[in-house]
């Protein structure tokens, strides 16, 4: 699909995230403590830090799958909790860690699965409906396995096949939970390529969890880290990939090495 068909039907990049004094409490644990950061709208950032930062909790509270136990969360302008669940899913989707459904069915139903929150479970399936399926297909590069069981792909198809269902939901955001947790080197870069390409042509934001420091700074726009559920670093990734920021991040010594083929410097431990 070129980018003129992608942006085609993409919503106007006006929405975005903006997170205010955010805690989360969890049984007597603190999870998250005094969390405040903005999202740009348009951009792909990153949410780094260490295992228990706090990282995957944060993105469920913008998808609302958990409730803060204070702070203010809004989208838009508004609060989440002005709004109701269809008008979210509409213009926020979200993509967990865990993904054990869906293996049963084609990769076309789970694409159509993405338009449930524009006609509902009773709803009829309009020419509209399929028009976006097909072009979320097209958009993936999934279109010559489109009739193949989930349940039969690889890890990477298998993640762009669920990037299609989100696509096809015409979310001015997507959330997305470690999607390359689970991949070789070079399906994660399949799936971040993917994920930036339909993000800066389609005008979309994304809120991406990721645990390689490299991978965020060469996918993302913007960095956000986590440590102990507080915000220990927050900009563009040249300004995060610097040695004293990175050991605020994983209590770690780790240099940086610039390479003229590369935008963005790399990291590596001690």
């Amino acid at each position: 699909m070129s980018s003129a068909q992608l942006t085609q039907h993409a919503p106007e990049m006006m929405e975005t995230f903006t997170v205010h004094n955010v805690g989360l409490a969890i049984d007597g644990n603190a999870i998250l403590s005094d969390v405040s950061l903005d999202f740009p709208a348009g951009e792909v950032v990153a949410l780094v830090g260490h295992n228990g930062s706090g990282k995957s909790s944060l993105l469920k509270i913008l998808a609302r799958q958990l409730e803060p136990s204070s702070g203010a969360v809004a989208y838009g302008g508004r609060d989440l909790n002005t709004y109701n669940g269809r008008d979210f899913a509409r213009s926020v989707a979200y993509l967990p860690q865990d993904l054990n459904t869906g293996s049963d069915m084609t990769i076309r139903e789970l694409v159509s699965c993405g338009r449930y929150p524009w006609h509902g479970a009773l709803g009829r399936f309009s020419a509209i409906d399929r028009q976006r399926v097909e072009e979320a297909i097209d958009a993936t590069h999934i279109g010559k396995f489109a009739d193949r069981m989930v349940g039969t792909l690889s890890g990477g198809e298998r993640q762009r096949a669920w990037i299609a269902m989100l696509i096809a939901q015409d979310a001015r955001c997507l959330l997305l939970d470690e999607p390359t947790a689970a991949l070789d080197i070079a399906h994660q870069i399949e799936v971040l390529s993917l994920v930036r390409r339909l993000a800066h042509e389609g005008g979309r934001s994304v809120v991406i969890v990721l645990h390689d420091i490299n991978m965020a700074a060469r996918f993302c726009d913007r960095i956000h880290a986590l440590k102990g559920g507080r915000v220990v670093a927050s900009g563009i990734p040249g300004d995060i990939l610097v040695p004293e920021k990175l050991r605020a991040i994983y209590g770690i010594d780790m240099d940086v090495i610039v390479a003229s083929s590369l935008s963005h410097p790399l990291a590596y431990a001690r």
